[in-house]
């Protein structure tokens, strides 16, 4: 049977990592989560201090502590996913916070780190049987790729969603910080310059607004049967 590389892209707080995980532990693909990789830079430089919680930084100090920076997958038997390891720390709760998520969209604009962590996923994914999910991984780390899914759903379903994965972290945030963080990703990740989220010209639209874990799952396993991509 064929390998292919799935694509999923779209906007936060949509599932996009929680379908490609399914569908990677479905298919035994790999799963690339390039969404934490911006997440663990945007780590890295919050906690040596070349940004703030405004996003001030200065972009050449950043760039030059580019090769510092050292990412990897560890695959976690018990939760049957891969976790992100930053330097060889994993940071996988580290990454997930709201200081994070609200700076991660500034630095992924930044021409070097986009640079960087394409060059990254695509060396990760050129084996094929992968599943990678973010903002232009249709469009530009994979453009080629068999799949490409673009995701969205309404925002008060998104707001709640985030708000549920906070609390089942112990992490207690309103929902006027969340709406306000995930409006302000929407508008960055659209309007930067590099690479911005875009839906590819032969994407699906995938919108989950009504659809559980499971039936996201099997409309996609569908898809790949319909379209004949696994010969």
């Amino acid at each position: 049977m064929s390998r292919i590389t799935i694509a999923i892209d779209g906007y936060s707080s949509c599932g996009k990592s929680t379908l490609a995980k399914a569908l990677a532990l479905k298919l035994q693909y790999s799963f690339i989560d390039t969404g934490a990789m911006y997440r663990a830079v945007t780590l890295y430089l919050l906690e040596h201090q070349l940004i703030d919680d405004e996003g001030n930084m200065d972009e050449k100090a950043v760039i030059n502590s580019l090769s510092n920076i050292h990412l990897s997958f560890v695959y976690n038997d018990n939760l049957k996913f891969s976790e992100t390891f930053l330097n060889g720390e994993n940071v996988e709760k580290k990454i997930r916070d709201l200081r994070v998520s609200n700076l991660v969209s500034k630095v992924s604009a930044i021409k070097e780190v986009r640079t960087k962590m394409v060059l990254l996923q695509q060396k990760m994914g050129k084996e094929k049987g992968v599943v990678l999910d973010g903002r232009d991984i249709g469009t530009s780390v994979f453009p080629d790729a068999e799949l490409k899914l673009f995701m969205n759903a309404d925002e008060k379903i998104r707001i709640q969603r985030r708000l549920d994965e906070y609390t089942s972290k112990g992490q207690y945030i309103t929902e006027d910080e969340v709406r306000k963080n995930i409006s302000k990703r929407d508008y960055e990740d659209t309007h930067r310059k590099e690479s911005p989220l875009i839906k590819a010209d032969d994407a699906i639209i995938l919108d989950n607004s009504d659809l559980d874990k499971q039936q996201q799952l099997d409309y996609v396993l569908r898809l790949i049967n319909d379209l004949q991509l696994l010969k």
